[in-house]
C-alpha cells in the first residue's frame, strides 16, 4: 500500500531537518494522522551520513542508502528492524491501517523474524485476527530482543506466530525498558550486596539507629516534596505504614488502605479511587485551569489499576531487577495519578514496596530516595516531565465551571504503555547514592557520635540525652556550644570543661563531610 507522498517540514512540533523525509513510525504517524507521542523520531537524508546514523536536534537521520520504498510495508519493515519497539504508537498505527496492508505484509514473508514480530503485537495490541494461515515450522523466536530489552525471564509461546511473549507487562498496561548502557551498568553492580556490606561491618543497635534515622527523613523529604510540613506525628504514622512495604501483597485493596493511612481526614479528600478528573498545574486569576498534566479518566482508574497490580506480579515472578520493577511499578502508578490526592506519596512508598518484597532493601531498613529526589528535585521534575509533557498533545480536554478539567477523548492507552527507561535511570541513582553515600555516611556519623557521647560522660556526669544534645549542638555549631544553648541547658558547666567537651566534639568529627539532616537539630529545634 503507497504513503501519500507530502513531505512535511514539521512533525511533531520538531522542524523536519533539511533534504530528509520520515521514515518508519513517523512516515507512518504522519501519513495516516496518528495521534501518539513519538519518543523516536527517524528519517533518511538524500546523501551519504557519516557513519550511516547521527543524532541531530531529536532526530535519528539515516544515509540515503536507507532510503525507502513509499509503502506501509517498506515503513513498517523499517520500524521493526531499526526503532524501539513503541507499543502506544503501533497500536494506533495498526488500528489505522487496511488490514490488507498488514495481510499482505505478513504475506509477503511469513517466516522472516520482523514480519512475525510484527503480526504477532498487530493481533496482541488491536485484537484482531488476520486472515493468513499460521506460521510455518520455523524457529521460535523472543517477541522482543534480550540485547535491547529488559524482559521477562520466560516468554509464552504463541504457536500461531512462532513468536515468545517475553513482555513485562500485558495487553491492559505494559511498561518498556530499553538496556542502554547506564541501566546495564547499574544491573551489573549489584548494589543490594554492596548495601549488606556496608550494614555488615557494624552492630546491630547502630544499624538500627541509622534505619530510624533513615526512615524519618524518608517520610520528611517525601512531604516536602509535595510542599507540605505536617505536624510530626502524621510524620511519622506515615513513615510506620512505609516501613510495613512489602509485607502485603501489592493490589488495588492494599494501595486504597494506603491512601487511607495518608489521607485520614476525608472531610476535603475523598478515599479510594477518584471520581473526578485531577490534573497538575496552576489557575489563572479567573480560576480557570492551566495545566501541566492530566492523570487518567475515572472511567479508566480500576482497569489501570487492576493491570499495573497482574504487571508489577508480572515482573516479580520474571525476575526482573527489582530496582527496575520498582520504577516501572511506582511511576506507572502516579502518571494514572489514580486518587485525588496523595499520589506522589504512594508512588515513593511504592518504590520501599518493590525494594523490601524482593529482598534488595536489607530487613528493617528502607533506601531514603525521597531524600535523594528532595536534594534532586529539579532533575526528579523533569524526569517525570519528560514523560508527562509528551501526552500533554494528545489529551483534548475542556475546563468545568469548579475549575477542573473534563477529558474529551480515549486516553487510556497514553497511561498504558509507557517508555520506563528514563525514569529507570533516575531511580537507580537515587538507590545508588543512597547505598554508596547515605548510609554509610549515616552509619560513620552515628559511630563518630556514639564515641563522642562515650567519652563526654566519661568526662562530665549527665544524662544521655543531654549528651546526645551537646554532640548535635556543638557539631552543628562549626565545633562550639551556641551561646544561647550556654545559658539554658548547660549553664552548670564549668569554662575548662565546656573547652574540653567541646575538643572531644571536634576529634570525633575531625575529617567528617556535612552530616545527613535526618539526624541534626537545628538551634532552634
Amino acid at each position: 500500500m503507497d504513503l501519500a507522498p507530502e513531505k512535511p517540514a514539521v512533525f511533531q512540533d520538531v522542524a523536519l531537518p533539511t533534504g530528509t523525509t520520515l521514515a518508519g513510525l513517523s512516515a507512518l504517524v504522519h501519513a495516516f494522522g496518528v495521534q501518539a507521542p513519538l519518543r523516536e523520531l527517524s528519517c533518511v537524508s538524500k546523501r551519504n551520513v557519516k557513519g550511516h546514523v547521527k543524532e541531530y536536534r531529536g532526530w535519528r537521520i539515516y544515509s540515503k542508502r536507507y532510503e525507502l520504498a513509499p509503502t506501509v510495508e517498506a515503513h513498517l519493515n523499517f520500524a521493526m528492524r531499526y526503532e524501539s519497539i513503541d507499543l502506544l504508537v503501533l497500536k494506533r498505527v495498526f488500528q489505522v491501517l487496511p488490514p490488507d496492508a498488514v495481510r499482505e505484509y505478513v504475506r509477503s514473508a511469513p517466516t522472516s523474524v520482523l514480519t512475525r514480530r510484527a503480526w504477532y503485537l498487530y493481533e496482541y495490541l488491536t485484537g484482531n485476527r488476520l486472515d493468513v494461515p499460521d506460521a510455518p515450522n520455523v524457529t521460535s523466536v523472543d517477541l522482543l530482543d534480550s540485547e535491547k530489552y529488559f524482559t521477562k525471564s520466560s516468554g509464552t509461546l504463541s504457536r500461531r506466530h512462532k513468536v515468545r511473549d517475553n513482555l513485562l507487562g500485558t495487553v491492559r498496561f505494559c511498561p518498556m525498558i530499553r538496556k542502554t548502557e547506564a541501566l546495564k551498568a547499574y544491573v551489573d553492580s549489584d548494589l543490594a550486596k554492596s548495601a549488606l556490606a556496608v550494614i555488615g561491618r557494624v552492630s546491630k543497635s547502630v544499624i538500627a539507629r541509622a534505619a530510624s534515622f533513615l526512615l524519618l527523613a524518608d517520610s520528611q523529604a517525601s512531604f516536602q516534596i509535595e510542599g507540605e510540613r505536617p505536624p510530626r506525628n502524621r510524620i511519622e504514622r506515615w513513615g510506620r505504614a512505609v516501613m510495613q512495604a512489602g509485607k502485603n501483597p501489592l493490589s488495588l485493596d492494599e494501595l486504597i488502605r494506603l491512601h487511607g493511612i495518608l489521607i485520614e481526614d476525608n472531610r476535603f479528600v475523598a478515599g479510594g479511587l477518584r471520581s473526578e478528573s485531577v490534573f497538575l498545574g496552576e489557575h489563572t486569576s479567573d480560576g480557570e485551569p492551566l495545566p501541566e498534566f492530566i492523570g487518567a479518566k475515572p472511567d479508566d482508574l480500576a482497569d489501570l489499576m487492576n493491570a499495573l497490580v497482574v504487571t508489577n506480579a508480572i515482573m516479580k515472578d520474571g525476575d526482573l531487577d527489582p530496582v527496575l520493577q520498582a520504577a516501572a511499578t511506582a511511576f506507572g502508578f502516579v502518571f494514572v495519578h489514580p486518587f485525588a490526592d496523595g499520589n506522589g506519596r504512594i508512588h515513593r512508598c511504592l518504590i520501599h514496596h518493590t525494594l523490601s518484597e524482593r529482598r534488595f532493601t536489607p530487613p528493617g531498613m528502607l533506601f531514603p530516595v525521597s531524600s535523594v529526589m528532595l536534594d534532586w528535585i529539579d532533575k526528579y521534575r523533569e524526569t517525570l516531565q519528560a514523560h508527562s509533557a509528551r501526552l500533554m498533545d494528545f489529551i483534548e480536554w475542556t475546563p468545568t465551571p469548579k475549575g477542573n478539567v473534563e477529558v474529551l477523548n480515549d486516553t487510556a492507552d497514553l497511561y498504558r504503555f509507557f517508555d520506563c527507561t528514563q525514569v529507570a535511570e533516575f531511580l537507580y541513582g537515587c538507590v545508588k547514592r543512597t547505598i554508596e553515600s547515605d548510609l554509610p555516611r549515616e552509619i560513620d556519623y552515628l559511630t563518630r557520635r556514639d564515641e563522642a557521647v562515650r567519652d563526654i560522660m566519661n568526662l562530665v556526669e549527665m544524662p544521655d540525652l543531654m549528651a546526645e544534645q551537646f554532640v548535635l549542638f556543638v557539631n552543628r555549631n562549626s565545633g562550639t556550644l551556641p551561646n544561647k544553648r550556654r545559658k539554658r541547658e548547660f549553664a552548670a558547666l564549668k569554662e575548662e570543661e565546656l573547652s574540653a567537651l567541646e575538643e572531644i566534639v571536634r576529634d570525633a568529627f575531625e575529617g567528617f563531610d556535612e552530616p545527613p539532616g535526618s539526624n541534626l537539630l537545628t538551634d532552634d529545634d
